[in-house]
């Protein structure tokens, strides 16, 4: 017996047929998933969430189930265990504990891999591979070099706890906005802030600091290019890759650039010229039309509520809902 149901960009799926299950996972990612398990009183939970940039899928079941998937490719995937799992990928064995987070797989042509638990739930939050190289790029600049992962696990405690944490504000987000959360901008910063704790979390061959090229290149006249993009596409949905395309330099020393010159990033200047549209909005907005700060705050690709009222009372002086309110 099978059973799904759907709202917004929200799957739920449940079964107690194995096979069915297996078929299910096969259709739902379009790569190969055998599942094996008890089939006598085996029942099979699956909740998919998702935005345009990434989505969480949940697996939850009350005894022991093992799956076997097909190569992956052109996105990575990041289990967080809240149960025991064995994991077998790439000829090497690893027993990851309730808590724990890892990659699925390494690279964006990935390698099949096999996991087993018993009684309880993962969860799976799968990400283009593309949406690292919209944050961060490796040393080679001469061709468009894929970021390739060096260990499946975490540098620290401490980065680890930044993605999970990262992981599960998200997860509420798609739970509890799923409106706000498909917001053009809001699905595109989204994607970018797990890419970059995901960069920060696990090792891997992004470059983080400036070579001595992207310094030369820091100079006065590739932050205007850099400002002149931004302040005329604020309204589009654009990462650090496409400022640093428009300056005609790297990610590295457009990043530098900002830092060296304003004292911020390329991607805090963007924050602080939609916040200042934002702010436009509020202001000509008509109160009686029902309209929210929250849904003025997506629109310009603020997802948190709580954060853009941060924002926006350390520009301005006063929470936005009294700008709104003629307060």
């Amino acid at each position: 017996m099978a059973a799904s149901s759907a709202s917004h960009d929200r799957v739920v799926f449940e079964t107690t047929d194995y096979d069915q299950a297996g078929e299910f996972l096969t259709g739902l990612y379009g790569i190969g998933i055998q599942l094996t398990g008890r089939k006598i009183g085996y029942f099979y939970r699956h909740t998919r969430m998702a935005a345009d940039a990434f989505s969480v899928n949940i697996a939850a079941q009350p005894d022991k189930m093992a799956l076997t998937v097909s190569p992956l490719t052109a996105s990575l995937l990041v289990t967080q265990c809240r149960t025991t799992l064995d994991f077998r990928c790439e000829g090497a064995e690893h027993r990851f504990g309730p808590g724990e987070v890892f990659l699925n797989n390494r690279t964006e042509d990935g390698s099949a891999y096999w996991a087993q638990w018993c009684d309880g739930a993962v969860q799976c939050t799968i990400l283009p591979f593309a949406t690292l190289g919209q944050v961060a790029a490796t040393a080679d600049t001469r061709r468009d070099t894929p970021i390739r992962f060096t260990s499946l696990r975490p540098h620290s405690p401490a980065p680890s706890r930044h993605v999970t944490a990262t992981l599960d504000y998200l997860t509420a987000g798609l739970r509890d906005q799923p409106e706000t959360m498909c917001q053009p901008l809001v699905a595109g910063t989204a994607g970018r802030l797990l890419a970059a704790s995901i960069l920060a979390a696990f090792p891997n061959t992004a470059l983080a600091e400036p070579t001595i090229e992207d310094r030369h290149d820091a100079h006065p006249a590739t932050l205007r290019r850099a400002i002149a993009f931004i302040d005329d596409h604020v309204q589009h949905d654009i990462a650090a890759a496409d400022i640093a395309a428009a300056a005609h330099t790297t990610i590295r020393a457009v990043e530098y650039a900002f830092r060296r010159h304003r004292g911020t990033t390329p991607m805090g200047y963007l924050r602080q010229v939609r916040l200042h549209h934002a702010h436009q909005e509020l202001l000509v907005t008509d109160p009686t039309t029902g309209v929210t700060v929250t849904e003025v705050a997506a629109r310009w690709g603020f997802f948190h509520p709580g954060r853009f009222a941060h924002y926006y009372r350390a520009a301005y002086g006063r929470p936005p809902y009294r700008t709104l309110r003629r307060h």
